[in-house]
């Protein structure tokens, strides 16, 4: 029986896109759904592409019901991948998925981590802070933006002539590269 991930996303969804590709033939591991708190995302179009699920939802039904944890328990989800996901994960979802939650993010944690960090406004930081070197963190979730455990690092040379967009493209260069590998090895270790 495969093991099944839930990606949660909340805007373009390119790293959910290079785990989707990944996964797709696949005999031990599937992505069973995508959820969303953003009608909008463009990642809804992805998971349709790949004739996946999807559910979007909102901040009352994510923070102050279980629907989502049922939800997940009723589709037989057995970890869950962070994919661009900029709301805090409730402490419902995360006792129901101890050790089963994985989030990347695009730099060296514990630097430029926290509230507020995301996206561009972490590339801008990182670079407004003469930093030589940028990179990327997966990392395991809990109650607190950035702040579970580490579980993979890798860095990119930044040069003096790179501006947002090169710094950007670097970053994803090597989430794509890494998180479904990592992703992979990590599944692979939880027992169904």
């Amino acid at each position: 029986m495969k093991k099944r991930i839930a990606i949660f996303a909340s805007g373009s969804g390119s790293n959910a896109q290079k785990l989707m590709e990944h996964f797709k033939r696949s005999n031990e591991i599937e992505i069973a759904l995508v959820l969303t708190n953003n009608a909008d995302a463009y990642v809804l179009q992805r998971a349709d592409n790949f004739e996946i699920p999807t559910h979007i939802f909102d901040r009352n039904e994510f923070y102050q019901t279980d629907e989502v944890v049922d939800l997940l328990k009723n589709l037989e989800i057995d970890f869950i991948v962070l994919a661009g996901f900029l709301w805090l994960i409730p402490k419902n979802l995360i006792h129901a998925y101890p050790g089963r939650i994985v989030n990347i993010h695009p730099a060296i944690l514990p630097k430029f981590g926290g509230k507020g960090m995301y996206g561009d406004h972490v590339h801008q930081a990182v670079m407004a802070s003469g930093e030589a070197e940028g990179g990327i963190t997966i990392h395991y979730v809990n109650e607190n933006y950035d702040e579970g455990e580490y579980i993979y690092q890798a860095r990119y040379r930044i040069d003096k002539n790179d501006n947002l967009e090169m710094v950007k493209f670097k970053g994803q260069q090597l989430e794509h590269q890494h998180y479904p590998r990592v992703v992979e090895s990590l599944v692979k270790k939880i027992s169904k």
